[in-house]
């Protein structure tokens, strides 16, 4: 179908004013929640083409997440789409003022590969729920998951409504050169960039969630088991091919070999001997990534792991010590499992040393100093993260997610996705049986003495 055809006929449905109608919405984000549930089977079975991903990971990370946003937004479009009375200034009187949320229009969300089914429908939950219309674009990276996700919304869905694009970089480009209201993008900091431009030719407001090198600091303090299991599940959770995963571990020095330690263990015992044979540990996409993180991997620094089969796209858990900043895994986002282990002596070193870098997506510390935790968390800016905690601030709607500086642009989930999609219309609404005439010409040195008097 062409391009172009689809986008106007969005546009013109959209000004129909049938999005707009709250019960419609209700409607499309049921008919959703109905059509995944009744094709979950096919959805898991296309994501274990892409990656091997076992069914309990798979649903947990993509599936769940995503009911829950729907289920989320069935129960609060009302209340966030309801007109706000905020309070009139004294020089309005007598008047009544509202913000109205509205919706933007005809929105563009392209995803990512490593969730393709979460980082396409939260947001098109989002944008559905704020009354839009949509095109989706999933990456061809993942191409089984892509191809079941269009099939499923093509195939259920009006043209006009919601449509699912299928294709490479030509298709993405393409798309780029159209006008829409809204584009929100899931991917690198350097094709973020890339949209970004695209959208400015046309002033499109944009939500761009990208990536970066995200840090751990581990302190002298920890609980070094509870730290390790965590960072451990967060770290390989898909194959370390997770925005918000752990990039790196600062540890400080006087527990480093102990960690190190301690990091092998749960390895062993979250992953398995050989997690080549685990139905639980995931695969990289595909070749041209395994061969660019192989190439990130310094035999001489290898505490564990470190095995590479190429013909399965399978990189083993590895843990990498003794690295410093100027190795080569430390300039670029990884987005595998590897893991490098970086010595600290100072708090305040791990600190700056995260400052002079852009500043990352997540960060997370494991300390059990109030001091340590509040001076981490006020000294270094970044998206989101927690402390003695790794990713699962994702998991709380209540909580934007979203990146600062390089790591992104733009928040969502819960009702700040709603608002990502939304214009915050503000309205004044004024009777006509009270009227003031000191703002009216001619003006005068009294009306002057009043103005003041009022802003004083």
């Amino acid at each position: 179908m062409e391009l172009q055809l689809v986008i106007n006929s969005q546009r013109e449905f959209f000004q129909s004013n049938q999005t707009k109608d709250i019960q419609f919405r209700k409607n499309q984000l049921v008919k959703l929640k109905k059509t995944l549930k009744q094709n979950e089977d096919f959805l898991l079975q296309a994501i274990y083409k892409d990656f091997k991903k076992s069914e309990f990971e798979a649903y947990m990370t993509e599936l769940a997440f995503t009911y829950h946003e729907i289920d989320l937004a069935l129960k609060n479009i009302s209340q966030w789409s309801s007109r706000k009375k905020v309070s009139s200034e004294f020089h309005s009187f007598p008047s009544r003022s509202y913000i109205q949320p509205e919706p933007l229009g005809v929105a563009l969300i392209i995803g990512a590969w490593n969730y393709p089914y979460q980082l396409v429908l939260v947001p098109l939950i989002s944008a559905i729920a704020a009354g839009n219309t949509c095109i989706l674009k999933p990456s061809e990276l993942s191409s089984y998951s892509a191809s079941a996700l269009a099939k499923l919304i093509n195939q259920n869905f009006d043209s006009s409504f919601l449509y699912v694009v299928c294709g490479g970089v030509e298709v993405s480009q393409e798309l780029l050169s159209y006008e829409f209201d809204k584009i929100f993008f899931t991917g690198s900091t350097a094709v973020g960039k890339i949209v970004a431009m695209a959208a400015a030719k046309n002033l499109t407001p944009v939500t761009l969630e990208l990536g970066g090198k995200s840090p751990c600091i581990v302190c002298s303090d920890a609980d070094l088991k509870v730290a390790a299991q965590r960072i451990v599940w967060g770290k390989y959770l898909n194959a370390g091919q997770t925005c918000i995963a752990p990039d790196y571990l600062l540890v400080e020095d006087s527990i480093y070999l102990n960690f190190l330690n301690e990091l092998k263990k749960h390895i062993i015992k979250n992953i398995g001997e050989n997690p080549m044979l685990s139905e639980n540990y995931t695969r990289i996409i595909n070749l041209q990534h395994t061969q660019r993180l192989q190439k990130l991997i310094d035999p001489s620094k290898i505490y564990f792991g470190g095995q590479v089969i190429e013909s399965e796209n399978y990189i083993e858990p590895t843990v990498l010590k003794d690295i410093v900043f100027s190795d080569d895994i430390m300039k670029e986002e990884i987005f595998g499992p590897l893991l490098p282990v970086i010595r600290f002596h100072r708090l305040d070193e791990a600190i700056n040393e995260i400052k002079k870098r852009p500043r990352p997506l997540a960060l997370y510390c494991f300390t059990g100093s109030q001091a340590k935790q509040s001076k981490i968390m006020n000294e270094i800016s970044f998206g989101g993260g927690g402390v003695n905690e790794v990713i699962m601030h994702i998991a709380n709607s209540k909580l934007p997610f979203g990146g600062v500086g390089a790591s992104g642009m733009g928040s969502y989930h819960g009702e700040f996705g709603f608002k990502a999609f939304s214009h915050s219309k503000s309205l004044i609404i004024k009777p006509t049986w009270l009227e003031f005439s000191f703002r009216y010409r001619p003006y005068t040195q009294f009306k002057k003495f009043i103005l003041k008097l009022f802003l004083r």
